[in-house]
């Protein structure tokens, strides 16, 4: 059984930063893209940064500059580095990945989600 955890949420002050972590486990075979998602209390839950296996990632405008995703593909990790934080980024974040199992079975996963709160 496959799944994602994420850690590395708490509560920043304003122009602070923090660093999620999001390991996958379980009967995993290969990685293809890793991401995260937010979603603030009323809103739609929204991509903020995905990257491939190969390295390449993308943006979401309003966090261009300012979050830098990356992985480690020997840890079936992926992290995402926040720093000049707004409370706008307010939000719960959620890990996604799609991948491979053991038979060979690539389906799309979530994480259960972790809560930043930019707050002064």
């Amino acid at each position: 059984q496959v799944q994602l955890v994420e850690s590395g949420g708490g509560l920043v002050q304003p122009g602070g930063s923090l660093r999620l972590s999001c390991a996958a486990s379980g009967s995993i075979s290969s990685i293809n893209a890793m991401g995260w998602y937010r979603q603030a209390p009323g809103k739609q839950r929204e991509s903020v940064a995905t990257i491939t296996s190969r390295g390449s990632s993308d943006y979401a405008d309003s966090v261009k500059g300012r979050f830098t995703v990356s992985r480690d593909n020997a840890k079936w990790t992926v992290y995402l580095q926040m720093n000049s934080l707004k409370p706008e980024d307010t939000a719960v974040y959620y890990c996604n990945a799609d991948i491979r199992d053991h038979f060979l079975v690539m389906r799309n996963y979530w994480g259960p989600g972790t809560q930043v709160t930019v707050s002064s």
